[in-house]
């Protein structure tokens, strides 16, 4: 097979805008590689709109999103492969891959981006009791079902778990006839997009049910009712506050999972807290010249996000092909923490010799925090202060550090990220 400078795993958003920044930066010899039958990823089936509004400045809907980058791409003359399914990385980024046309071949790398996506949490994760009959879909496959294969996957709906997809799928069905007869979020407060709770329920008075989750599901062949209850602090349900709900359908969107299954086999270090690789600030992982972007890296709630995350990989990727490929590690590496709040930062370490003059610092909290303050301590000395009137876990928080900042803490060693009432 011909060899690559730069294989990129994944041809979704953030696949698209990596190859799209390297081949701007100056290299030539890229290759996508992408399972599915086109390029695009789960953007095709996100018929809805909302994208783009950082990127290109305007409302558009997923594939049109897509496409944007798609044309990018072919306009530039980026190769890839489709039906092509990754096997394995090796320590030396040798891609093992395979398709019905190549069989099974490796591509010698000097660069990998790892760009795979994020997939559903299933059902058997979930622990829920009751009979397993037919009428039971995670809220992506029901979108898939709807939106690309033209199939109604049923008219009487119940909804476990408000992440994103779970409510605007809330909004998908009732638009093509169906009625959804209750949201249930076994948390005390929605996994999704406020804008999202307000366009997608409140607008179709959907009900949304928080600290509740499914106890029963009736129905041997296939769903005929659902129980929800109450659950308390310790997320057990509560005796006594069942309801019952007739139903044929039961979508769950229970959260997202980075696809790591080809990072850990390859022996990147992963993140406890994400799923997804504990990088650097230039979203390289411990593999030098393996690097990571999107939400294989961390569960993204703009996909503007992940193209500007990805374009920041592709560009680094160029960079360490340019510098010769060296694994410079550097004694100047500042390690990030999140503690009383946040729960992860991403990157996770900054080598300050290499860092841009302005670096994004990604983060989530783990409770809805009003009238707070999201501070930044460079070792014991806070830095940053911001306050924040309502801070959420659906809502991806962010920090912006300056190079020249951190060049006034010569001996710095460690910065801080945290939740502060006052």
């Amino acid at each position: 097979m011909k060899t690559y400078d730069i294989v990129i795993v994944g041809g979704g958003p953030a696949g698209l805008a990596a190859a799209v920044a390297a081949k701007e930066a100056g290299n030539d010899s890229i290759l996508i590689l992408e399972r599915d039958h086109e390029l695009g990823g789960i953007l095709n089936q996100c018929i809805h709109n909302g994208f783009g509004l950082h990127t290109f400045k305007e409302e558009l809907t997923g594939p049109e999103y897509a496409y944007r980058f798609i044309k990018q791409v072919l306009d530039l003359g980026i190769e890839y492969k489709l039906n092509t399914m990754v096997m394995d990385i090796a320590a030396d980024k040798t891609v093992t891959a395979m398709n019905r046309e190549d069989g099974m071949f490796q591509i010698p790398a000097k660069a990998v981006i790892l760009a795979m996506g994020c997939r559903e949490r299933p059902r058997g994760a979930l622990n829920i009791p009751g009979y397993r009959p037919a009428g039971i879909f995670s809220a992506g496959t029901a979108q898939r079902l709807v939106n690309i294969e033209g199939y109604m996957p049923g008219r009487e709906v119940v909804i476990l778990g408000s992440g994103d997809i779970g409510l605007i799928m809330a909004r998908r069905m009732t638009l093509e006839g169906a009625k959804v007869k209750v949201v249930a979020e076994l948390l005390p407060y929605s996994g999704g997009l406020k804008r999202n709770i307000v366009q997608c329920l409140d607008d179709y008075g959907i009900p949304l049910k928080l600290s509740h989750t499914v106890v029963d599901i009736e129905g041997k062949e296939h769903v005929t009712a659902v129980t929800i209850a109450e659950v308390g602090p310790d997320r057990k349900p509560i005796p006594g506050t069942e309801e019952r709900y007739t139903c044929d359908t039961l979508l769950l969107s229970c959260g997202l999972i980075p696809e790591n299954e080809l990072s850990r086999s390859a022996g990147v270090t992963m993140n406890p807290v994400t799923s997804g690789p504990i990088v650097n600030e230039s979203l390289e992982t411990n593999i030098p010249g393996v690097f990571a972007c999107g939400n294989v890296l961390h569960v993204h709630d703009l996909v503007d996000y992940v193209s500007e995350e990805a374009k920041r990989a592709g560009q680094n990727a160029v960079k360490y092909i340019a510098d010769g490929c060296k694994d410079e590690k550097g004694s100047d590496v500042i390690e990030l923490f999140a503690t009383e709040g946040a729960r992860y930062t991403v990157p996770s370490t900054i080598n300050k010799a290499r860092m841009d003059d302005l670096l994004t610092v990604r983060f989530r909290v783990g409770d809805v925090y009003k009238n707070s303050f999201v501070s930044v301590y460079f070792d014991d000395e806070r830095v940053m202060h911001n306050e924040k009137r309502i801070l959420a876990p659906g809502e991806m928080e962010q920090i912006i550090l300056q190079k020249k900042k951190l060049d006034e803490y010569p001996n710095l060693k460690k910065i801080t990220v945290k939740i502060e009432k006052e």
